[in-house]
């Protein structure tokens, strides 16, 4: 329990938007960050559990956050942050197409949206349990490096014929 203490301290003492609010709260309130963080978690778990719009909170969740870091990531001349955040989004459009297909077997389990918060605060988590990087690697890269040839074979062939189309719309409204 102290260990996850310990890393819930080292968080509220990094310089970013999440904790420069919690600071200017504290200043405000004189509540101590620690517990503004502590209740702000808990609310946001018990709205994800029980709340209406849990869906679209889930989704500012996955979307917001990562968004913003991918834009200080892109302005930063360090490649590694981009490539962090190139991976998270690769997952998370999986993830978003695999979600389209079940979603209405998916959103009637109970606790579903606070599984998918979960699961998209997993694969941002900082460092080596970043589930982004490893959920690529493990599963995502393998098959990527199996099929990427015939992938790349339909990609072809599909974009040659979205062309011919295209081409003969243009002919057709020429005339």
């Amino acid at each position: 329990m102290d260990g996850l203490r310990q890393r819930f301290e080292r968080l509220l003492e990094q310089k970013n938007l999440a904790t420069e609010a919690l600071e200017v709260l504290e200043s405000k309130t004189g509540v101590d960050k620690r517990y503004l963080a502590a209740g702000a978690a808990t609310l946001l778990s018990l709205y994800l559990l029980f709340g209406y719009g849990a869906s679209l909170l889930c989704n500012l969740i996955g979307f917001v956050y990562p968004a913003y870091a991918s834009i200080k990531a892109i302005e930063s001349p360090s490649k590694e942050d981009d490539t962090v955040w190139l991976t998270y989004w690769v997952v998370y459009s999986l993830f978003g197409l695999a979600e389209f297909f079940s979603d209405l077997l998916l959103s009637w389990f109970p606790f579903y949206y606070a599984g998918k918060c979960a699961f998209l605060l997993f694969c941002m988590v900082p460092g080596p349990w970043n589930g982004a990087h490893m959920l690529y690697h493990r599963v995502i890269r393998p098959l990527f490096l199996k099929h990427h040839e015939a992938v790349d074979s339909v990609v072809t062939d599909l974009s040659g014929r979205a062309l011919d189309v295209a081409a003969g719309i243009t002919r057709d409204a020429a005339e």
